[in-house]
Protein backbone atom coordinates (compact mmCIF):
# COMPACT_ATOMS: atom_id res chain seq x y z
CA UNK A 1 0.00 0.00 0.00
CA UNK A 2 1.26 3.76 -1.11
CA UNK A 3 -0.32 4.48 3.08
CA UNK A 4 0.56 1.98 5.74
CA UNK A 5 -2.62 0.05 5.88
CA UNK A 6 -6.25 0.47 4.50
CA UNK A 7 -7.58 2.72 7.18
CA UNK A 8 -6.94 5.74 8.37
CA UNK A 9 -8.10 9.11 10.65
CA UNK A 10 -7.75 12.20 9.01
CA UNK A 11 -8.14 15.51 11.38
CA UNK A 12 -7.62 19.15 11.05
CA UNK A 13 -8.19 21.45 13.59
CA UNK A 14 -6.82 25.23 14.60
CA UNK A 15 -4.61 25.54 18.39
CA UNK A 16 -4.41 28.96 20.13
CA UNK A 17 -1.42 31.11 19.60
CA UNK A 18 -0.46 30.78 23.26
CA UNK A 19 -1.09 26.91 23.42
CA UNK A 20 1.13 26.16 20.21
CA UNK A 21 4.25 25.57 22.14
CA UNK A 22 2.49 23.25 24.55
CA UNK A 23 0.49 21.48 22.41
CA UNK A 24 4.18 20.58 20.17
CA UNK A 25 5.31 19.00 23.55
CA UNK A 26 1.97 17.34 24.30
CA UNK A 27 1.61 15.96 20.80
CA UNK A 28 5.07 14.80 20.27
CA UNK A 29 5.98 13.30 23.06
CA UNK A 30 3.04 12.11 24.68
CA UNK A 31 -0.19 11.84 22.52
CA UNK A 32 1.86 10.29 19.07
CA UNK A 33 3.73 7.34 21.54
CA UNK A 34 -0.01 6.56 22.70
CA UNK A 35 -1.98 6.67 19.70
CA UNK A 36 1.14 4.87 17.63
CA UNK A 37 1.49 2.12 20.83
CA UNK A 38 -2.43 0.86 20.02
CA UNK A 39 -2.09 -2.75 17.58
CA UNK A 40 -3.21 -1.55 14.17
CA UNK A 41 -1.81 1.78 14.22
CA UNK A 42 1.25 2.52 11.72
CA UNK A 43 2.36 5.35 11.08
CA UNK A 44 1.18 9.00 12.44
CA UNK A 45 2.22 12.44 10.47
CA UNK A 46 1.55 16.05 11.66
CA UNK A 47 1.52 19.10 9.65
CA UNK A 48 1.21 22.82 10.36
CA UNK A 49 -0.74 24.95 7.74
CA UNK A 50 1.05 27.05 4.94
CA UNK A 51 -2.35 29.23 5.05
CA UNK A 52 -2.58 30.48 8.63
CA UNK A 53 -0.31 30.53 11.78
CA UNK A 54 -3.03 28.05 13.92
CA UNK A 55 -4.22 25.27 11.60
CA UNK A 56 -3.01 21.59 11.97
CA UNK A 57 -3.66 18.24 9.86
CA UNK A 58 -3.21 15.05 11.24
CA UNK A 59 -2.81 11.60 9.70
CA UNK A 60 -3.18 8.12 11.41
CA UNK A 61 -2.66 5.46 9.06
CA UNK A 62 -3.92 2.50 10.34
CA UNK A 63 -3.76 -1.38 9.14
CA UNK A 64 -7.57 -1.41 8.61
CA UNK A 65 -10.84 -0.84 9.10
CA UNK A 66 -11.49 -2.83 11.96
CA UNK A 67 -8.59 -0.89 14.08
CA UNK A 68 -11.30 1.41 14.49
CA UNK A 69 -13.52 -0.45 16.56
CA UNK A 70 -10.93 -2.09 18.63
CA UNK A 71 -10.92 -2.05 22.40
CA UNK A 72 -7.56 -0.92 22.59
CA UNK A 73 -7.88 2.29 20.88
CA UNK A 74 -11.36 2.79 22.58
CA UNK A 75 -10.03 2.65 25.80
CA UNK A 76 -7.81 5.38 24.86
CA UNK A 77 -10.42 7.59 23.69
CA UNK A 78 -12.34 7.02 27.07
CA UNK A 79 -9.94 7.53 29.34
CA UNK A 80 -7.50 10.44 28.45
CA UNK A 81 -4.68 11.03 30.00
CA UNK A 82 -4.69 14.84 32.59
CA UNK A 83 -2.32 16.31 29.81
CA UNK A 84 -4.57 15.18 27.11
CA UNK A 85 -7.67 16.28 29.16
CA UNK A 86 -5.98 19.74 29.47
CA UNK A 87 -5.38 20.29 26.03
CA UNK A 88 -8.09 19.32 24.23
CA UNK A 89 -10.17 21.73 24.88
CA UNK A 90 -7.44 23.81 22.56
CA UNK A 91 -8.61 21.82 19.46
CA UNK A 92 -10.61 24.31 17.68
CA UNK A 93 -12.52 23.96 14.59
CA UNK A 94 -12.16 20.11 14.90
CA UNK A 95 -12.96 18.01 11.48
CA UNK A 96 -12.07 14.33 12.66
CA UNK A 97 -12.68 11.42 9.45
CA UNK A 98 -12.20 8.09 10.33
CA UNK A 99 -11.85 6.66 6.22
CA UNK A 100 -11.53 3.50 4.13
CA UNK A 101 -7.90 3.90 1.85
CA UNK A 102 -10.34 3.87 -1.32
CA UNK A 103 -6.86 4.86 -3.64
CA UNK A 104 -3.30 5.24 -3.20
CA UNK A 105 -0.04 6.14 -5.64
CA UNK A 106 3.55 6.73 -4.66
CA UNK A 107 4.46 6.38 -1.25
CA UNK A 108 6.90 8.07 1.41
CA UNK A 109 6.51 11.07 3.55
CA UNK A 110 7.49 14.18 1.51
CA UNK A 111 7.65 17.53 3.07
CA UNK A 112 4.71 19.30 1.65
CA UNK A 113 1.28 18.02 1.81
CA UNK A 114 -2.06 19.90 0.43
CA UNK A 115 -5.79 18.25 1.56
CA UNK A 116 -8.66 18.86 -0.25
CA UNK A 117 -12.22 17.68 1.52
CA UNK A 118 -14.88 17.29 -1.00
CA UNK A 119 -18.61 15.65 -1.60
CA UNK A 120 -19.48 14.02 -5.59
CA UNK A 121 -22.92 15.72 -6.78
CA UNK A 122 -26.01 13.29 -6.22
CA UNK A 123 -25.90 10.71 -8.73
CA UNK A 124 -22.45 11.44 -9.88
CA UNK A 125 -20.92 9.32 -7.22
CA UNK A 126 -19.33 6.10 -9.44
CA UNK A 127 -18.37 8.22 -12.45
CA UNK A 128 -17.03 10.94 -10.18
CA UNK A 129 -14.95 8.22 -8.41
CA UNK A 130 -13.19 6.91 -11.13
CA UNK A 131 -12.44 10.16 -12.80
CA UNK A 132 -10.63 11.41 -9.99
CA UNK A 133 -9.11 8.13 -9.32
CA UNK A 134 -7.54 8.47 -12.52
CA UNK A 135 -6.16 11.91 -12.50
CA UNK A 136 -4.61 11.41 -8.91
CA UNK A 137 -2.65 8.18 -10.65
CA UNK A 138 -1.05 10.99 -13.09
CA UNK A 139 -0.66 13.45 -10.45
CA UNK A 140 1.55 11.33 -8.52
CA UNK A 141 4.08 10.54 -11.23
CA UNK A 142 4.96 14.23 -11.71
CA UNK A 143 7.96 15.70 -10.78
CA UNK A 144 8.18 17.49 -7.30
CA UNK A 145 5.32 15.19 -6.24
CA UNK A 146 4.96 11.77 -4.63
CA UNK A 147 2.07 10.73 -3.64
CA UNK A 148 -1.57 11.20 -4.54
CA UNK A 149 -4.43 9.20 -2.35
CA UNK A 150 -8.00 9.27 -1.71
CA UNK A 151 -9.68 8.57 1.36
CA UNK A 152 -13.34 8.35 2.23
CA UNK A 153 -15.09 8.89 5.34
CA UNK A 154 -17.20 5.41 7.18
CA UNK A 155 -17.74 6.55 10.79
CA UNK A 156 -18.12 3.45 12.67
CA UNK A 157 -21.85 2.73 14.67
CA UNK A 158 -20.69 3.73 18.02
CA UNK A 159 -22.96 3.90 20.70
CA UNK A 160 -22.14 7.33 22.25
CA UNK A 161 -19.82 9.91 21.58
CA UNK A 162 -16.01 9.35 22.82
CA UNK A 163 -14.72 11.05 26.57
CA UNK A 164 -12.55 12.81 24.07
CA UNK A 165 -14.94 13.72 22.14
CA UNK A 166 -17.22 15.18 24.87
CA UNK A 167 -14.14 17.08 26.06
CA UNK A 168 -13.99 19.19 22.49
CA UNK A 169 -17.77 19.16 22.34
CA UNK A 170 -17.97 17.37 19.23
CA UNK A 171 -16.67 17.00 16.27
CA UNK A 172 -17.29 17.44 12.36
CA UNK A 173 -16.52 15.18 9.37
CA UNK A 174 -15.18 15.68 6.04
CA UNK A 175 -16.81 13.32 2.84
CA UNK A 176 -13.98 12.33 0.35
CA UNK A 177 -10.56 13.73 1.30
CA UNK A 178 -7.72 14.17 -1.04
CA UNK A 179 -3.93 14.05 -0.29
CA UNK A 180 -1.31 15.13 -2.31
CA UNK A 181 2.12 14.96 -1.18
CA UNK A 182 5.66 16.35 -2.74
CA UNK A 183 9.22 17.27 -2.33
CA UNK A 184 8.46 20.48 -3.48
CA UNK A 185 5.73 22.60 -2.11
CA UNK A 186 5.50 24.73 -6.06
CA UNK A 187 4.73 21.52 -7.25
CA UNK A 188 1.84 20.70 -4.96
CA UNK A 189 0.99 24.07 -5.78
CA UNK A 190 0.67 23.26 -9.20
CA UNK A 191 -1.24 20.62 -9.15
CA UNK A 192 -3.70 22.88 -6.83
CA UNK A 193 -3.80 25.08 -9.99
CA UNK A 194 -4.47 22.47 -12.63
CA UNK A 195 -5.93 19.13 -12.78
CA UNK A 196 -7.02 19.30 -8.89
CA UNK A 197 -8.09 23.17 -9.16
CA UNK A 198 -11.79 23.31 -7.83
CA UNK A 199 -13.38 23.84 -11.63
CA UNK A 200 -11.11 20.54 -12.29
CA UNK A 201 -12.78 18.51 -9.39
CA UNK A 202 -16.48 20.62 -10.55
CA UNK A 203 -16.61 19.55 -13.82
CA UNK A 204 -15.40 16.11 -12.96
CA UNK A 205 -18.44 16.04 -10.54
CA UNK A 206 -17.51 17.51 -7.10
CA UNK A 207 -19.65 20.03 -5.23
CA UNK A 208 -19.59 23.51 -5.51
CA UNK A 209 -18.16 23.85 -1.54
CA UNK A 210 -14.71 22.27 -0.28
CA UNK A 211 -11.90 23.00 1.15
CA UNK A 212 -8.48 22.92 0.64
CA UNK A 213 -5.61 22.86 2.63
CA UNK A 214 -1.61 23.25 2.25
CA UNK A 215 0.72 22.38 4.92
CA UNK A 216 4.29 21.18 5.80
CA UNK A 217 5.72 18.26 7.56
CA UNK A 218 6.29 18.73 11.47
CA UNK A 219 6.78 15.20 12.70
CA UNK A 220 6.20 11.49 11.32
CA UNK A 221 6.22 8.79 13.53
CA UNK A 222 5.80 5.05 13.01
CA UNK A 223 4.87 2.44 15.68
CA UNK A 224 8.29 0.79 15.58
CA UNK A 225 9.47 4.22 16.43
CA UNK A 226 7.87 3.76 19.65
CA UNK A 227 9.01 -0.20 19.83
CA UNK A 228 5.40 -1.36 19.32
CA UNK A 229 4.18 -4.11 17.18
CA UNK A 230 3.30 -2.79 13.33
Amino acid sequence: MPLLGKAAVAMWWNIRAEMRSEFGDWHSHEHFPERLGIPGFRRGSRWSSTLDATGFFVLYELDDYATLTSAAYLARLNDPTPWSRKMMPHHLDMVRSQCRVVAGFGGGVAGAIATIRLSPRAGTEEPFGTTLVETLEKCSGQAGLTGAHLLRTDTPKTAAPTTEQQIRRGDAAADWIILVSGYEPEAVAEALAASLSPAALHAMGARESLTVGRYQLSLAMTAQDVGASA
